[in-house]
């Protein structure tokens, strides 16, 4: 049950005799991961989460941190109910905050997923991730993701550096870990040399910041991800979830009592987040993130020179089993 937020004046009323109404709001803090600014967030979502106020009757607060790891914190110590995560986040929130995805983003488009990027300033000599590859890394300043980031850690990680034997720190003159926006005005003011980020954040910096991304160039893509899930703490009541995820599946979609004009503003509102309408999920979204984390382990297991063969087996061994039931359970979904 979410925290009451009429906490502090019912102590104040039973002191002055007064008896607090018993269907006052509870409080909701939803997680918002720190793609770009709080203030550039706070544009997008403050009228998402006013509606889902209005509609669950739940007091909607947004909560915020300075990385993916703090909006995971959060949920762990039940001060976030529930949170926009990427995947790679979201299975840290499963495994080790109590997390449930219940609902999926659809992108505006209708597309099932999005893209990691490498990017690199328009005027850099590097054009794809072939001469990146050739040039070598030993003079350039790289940008890295959260390390909780799908798009901005876990998928370049694998697909870039993992398959061709590639270890960040050393690989760079240096390496720096930043969100996506970050990373983007980075690379547009040539502070950085190359830099992660994605197809989302791209888009919205035609938004937020145009002259900015006229400054960047594409030199990699990976393959389509995943759409990101929102998540709920497991140990919410049946009726909070009930609520929750009525309005979600219900936001933007043609319904009783909503009339053609309100469901149109709410599809204006999801458009400005750059979705279409959500789509039920479950936790098994994960299992090709999960696929990527354990074969990033992997590789890093096989190059590593100070582990004996007996030793390097024995690892490698356990995640091949837990590889091998990943795909079991894939199969049957």
């Amino acid at each position: 049950m979410f925290k009451k937020t009429i906490a502090a004046i019912a102590m104040l009323g039973a002191a002055l005799g007064v008896t607090a109404k018993a269907n006052a709001a509870e409080t909701l803090n939803f997680g918002i991961i720190s793609t770009e600014s709080s203030t550039n967030l706070k544009t997008v979502w403050d009228p998402f989460l006013a509606d889902m106020a209005k509609q669950t009757g739940y007091d909607v607060k947004p909560f915020f941190a300075s990385d993916y790891a703090g909006i995971i914190e959060a949920m762990r110590f039940k001060q976030v109910d529930i949170a926009w995560y990427g995947n790679k986040s979201a299975m840290e929130a499963v495994d080790r905050a109590n997390g449930e995805i219940f609902v999926q983003t659809v992108a505006a488009d209708g597309s099932a997923g999005y893209y990691a990027h490498l990017i690199v300033p328009t005027d850099s000599p590097l054009n794809s991730l072939e001469d990146l590859l050739k040039h070598g890394g030993k003079d350039l300043i790289f940008g890295n993701g959260d390390p909780n980031s799908t798009s901005g850690f876990l998928v370049p990680g694998y697909y870039v550096f993992a398959l061709n034997n590639i270890d960040p720190k050393t690989y760079f003159k240096q390496v720096l870990n930043a969100g996506h926006e970050a990373n983007a005005l980075a690379v547009a003011n040539h502070q950085v040399d190359v830099a992660t980020n994605n197809s989302e954040n791209l888009a919205r910096l035609k938004v937020t910041k145009p002259e900015a991304l006229d400054k960047i160039k594409v030199i990699w893509s990976s393959p389509i991800i995943p759409s990101d899930p929102i998540v709920w703490r497991k140990d919410l009541s049946d009726d909070d979830k009930s609520k929750l995820k009525a309005f979600f599946l219900g936001y933007g979609t043609e319904r009783a009592g909503f009339t053609a004009e309100q469901v149109a503003a709410e599809k204006a509102i999801l458009a400005g987040l750059q979705w279409s309408n959500f789509k039920p999920s479950n936790d098994d979204q994960l299992i090709p993130i999960r696929q990527l984390d354990l074969f990033k382990k992997k590789s890093k297991i096989m190059a590593d020179e100070a582990l004996s063969a007996d030793e390097k087996a024995k690892q490698v061994a356990e995640i091949d089993e837990k590889l091998k039931a990943l795909e079991a359970k894939a199969k049957t979904n």
